[in-house]
């Protein structure tokens, strides 16, 4: 019978590691942009997409939430909607390299993405600790 417990407890693990895992997914789907922007706002020369991830695992300590895969698609919806330009670059130890800048449009949505971040943060927080939980 005990075995039968610690199974239904690992069961229940499981599932709750997959929903948190989800839930990290759909919440990374929309801040990924938003932290792209930022990052390349920020940069002195334009980054190709291993320096733009070396740059967000170096900020979150190596345990950002984000896999370097994840990048290359928002990076180019990005461009494909005008908030990045990019231009490829010959390597001579690899495959060309696609380097990436901000364009205006780009710092206009920022800010805008940033305000929109910042509202949602604080509605999120003010809910949570209104109803006794800690943000």
């Amino acid at each position: 019978m005990a075995s039968d417990s610690h199974l239904a407890e690992a069961d229940e693990r499981s599932d709750q590691e997959r929903l948190s895992q989800k839930f990290q997914r759909e919440l990374n789907a929309g801040l990924v942009g938003l932290v792209l922007l930022a990052v390349l706002d920020g940069a002195e020369e334009d980054l190709y997409g291993y320096q733009i991830a070396k740059r967000l695992q170096d900020l979150a300590n190596g345990t950002a939430p984000v896999k370097q895969g994840a990048l290359y698609p928002v990076l180019r919806q990005l461009s494909a909607n005008g908030l990045l330009a990019s231009r490829i670059v010959p390597s001579y130890v690899g495959p060309p390299r696609r380097y990436y800048r901000i364009t205006a449009a780009g710092r206009a949505t920022l800010g805008e993405w940033c305000d929109i971040w910042r509202n949602t943060r604080d509605f999120v927080d003010g809910f949570m600790i209104s109803n006794g939980a800690s943000p």
